[in-house]
């Protein structure tokens, strides 16, 4: 069995929902030499998080960033935490509500996503930052 690990560092993105899975294969050439195996992307941060959704139309993107904005708002007189300003604790809730880690079947040297699928970072602060991710492959 192959493992593979790789550490990067993505550059600052906006808030919203934004697709990653290119950075991705292109980051990590080692998926490549798996035939059969997984592929872990697991983000270290609890301000955003990881997802797999729609890759085509932006508007989905645009529509996840407004309804978790309905879901979890703003402002709300009862969150405590809120020393970095109004969206550090909608920005944990989130990142909890979608998780932090996502598993990708590799086939053959390539991420098995299907046709309509692609790797979102979520971005869930104003500011967050560049973000790293921990990329395990692992297979045969």
């Amino acid at each position: 069995m192959l493992f593979f690990q790789k550490e990067i560092q993505l550059q600052s993105f906006k808030r919203g929902f934004h697709l990653i899975t290119e950075t991705i294969i292109s980051e990590f050439p080692e998926i490549q030499d798996i035939k059969t195996g997984q592929l872990q992307v697991f983000i270290k941060h609890t301000s955003a998080s990881l997802t797999i959704n729609e890759n085509a139309d932006p508007t989905v993107r645009a529509d996840f960033e407004s309804h978790f904005n309905q879901y979890v708002p703003e402002n709300t007189p009862y969150y405590i935490h809120t020393y970095e300003g109004p969206d550090d604790m909608p920005a944990h809730i989130k990142a909890s509500l979608l998780g932090n880690s996502i598993l990708i079947p590799i086939t053959n040297g390539k991420l098995n996503l299907g046709t309509w699928q692609g790797v979102y970072l979520c971005e869930h602060r104003n500011h967050g930052g560049p973000r790293k991710l921990v990329l395990t492959a692992y297979g045969k």
